[in-house]
This record gives C-alpha cells, sequence and structure tokens, in this order.
C-alpha cells in the first residue's frame, strides 16, 4: 500500500472533522472506493436524499419494478456527477459494470444491477446513490495534510446495518479500534 509515503484509503471511511466547512460534507461518512495517483472516489452512505424515492428514481430510468421499491432510500453519494447512479453493495459480484472494493463489497452502476433491485432480485446489501465524492491527484492527500478527514477501515455493519441518523457516530467510534 505505501509507496513513495503514499498510502491508499480504498476500503476505507473518510470521516468529517466537525466543523468542516463545505456543507457538502458535513458529519458525513464516505466509503472509499479508490485512492490512487491519478486521484480519489468515494461514496457519502450517510445523507439520504430528501425529495427523491426509490419508486421515482426507477420511473425517471424507465424501469420496471414492484411495490418493494415504495420504501426504498436513495441517497446522495456526493457533489461530482450529480445525475450518475452507482450502487454499492454486497454479493453477487457478477454485474456488467462492477469494482470490487474488497473481498465483501463492490460498487456498480450498470443499469442490470438496478433492474434486478427493482424487482426483488438484487443484492441483499445495497445502497442506491446519486452521485459521487472525487478528489482530483494528490486533492485528498493534501485536505488529509490539512486535518479535514478522519480515517478507519469500512465497516460492513455501519454501511449496511447502522441507521443513517448514527453513522457519522458509529464510525467515529471505529478510530483507533482494530476491528473492521
Amino acid at each position: 500500500m505505501a509507496e513513495d509515503g503514499f498510502t491508499s484509503l480504498k476500503g476505507h471511511f473518510l470521516l468529517a472533522m466537525p466543523g468542516l466547512p463545505d456543507p457538502n460534507f458535513a458529519q458525513t461518512v464516505t466509503c472509499m472506493c479508490e485512492h490512487n495517483d491519478s486521484g480519489a472516489l468515494g461514496f457519502i452512505v450517510n445523507k439520504i436524499h430528501p425529495l427523491l424515492t426509490g419508486r421515482e428514481l426507477f420511473e425517471d430510468l424507465n424501469i420496471e419494478f414492484d411495490a418493494r421499491v415504495d420504501n426504498l432510500n436513495v441517497y446522495l453519494g456526493g457533489p461530482v456527477q450529480p445525475s450518475g447512479v452507482f450502487v454499492i453493495h454486497g454479493e453477487p459480484f457478477d454485474w456488467e459494470e462492477s469494482m470490487n472494493i474488497n473481498p465483501w463489497l463492490s460498487l456498480s452502476n450498470s443499469r442490470d444491477i438496478l433492474e434486478a433491485i427493482a424487482v426483488g432480485k438484487g443484492p441483499e446489501q445495497f445502497l442506491i446513490m446519486l452521485g459521487c465524492a472525487g478528489w482530483g491527484p494528490y486533492q485528498l492527500d493534501n485536505e488529509l495534510s490539512d486535518n479535514a478527514w478522519l480515517t478507519c477501515p469500512i465497516s460492513k455493519e455501519i454501511i449496511f446495518s447502522v441507521d443513517t441518523e448514527t453513522k457519522w457516530e458509529k464510525a467515529m467510534m471505529l478510530i483507533g479500534s482494530e476491528t473492521s
């Protein structure tokens, strides 16, 4: 991981420091999906879209769905590509466009996974995101040097099982612990 002083944060949470001035990231938990010398990509996992439901998303995308999507949350994954639809999910990992984050988590953004989720045939664990968080080369590294973020290994429980309102607090409790 460390090469010339660089340590990838792929597979880690970025936790916004209290008082981070950017309103897009205030008290956010961001799941880092990629981090290398070309930049970084992550998704906020604790901000539910205030206006968009699963039903409306699938209607907008002209995807057939059933009633189970009525209570499906859509998350604000970040301010970059705000109309892009992404899915962070557990198994299975055989969708058309998937990128492994770690052995139990992948990122997909293909229509086949959305069609499967819409009728209850997708992954058991997933979050649908609109937009993402992106950083240019070494931009995130500079923000880390400026103490804008704390980091810790990602947690399946926090991503998929913890109430959205308490994810930041629960993730903060992971800092310094040896569990992930």
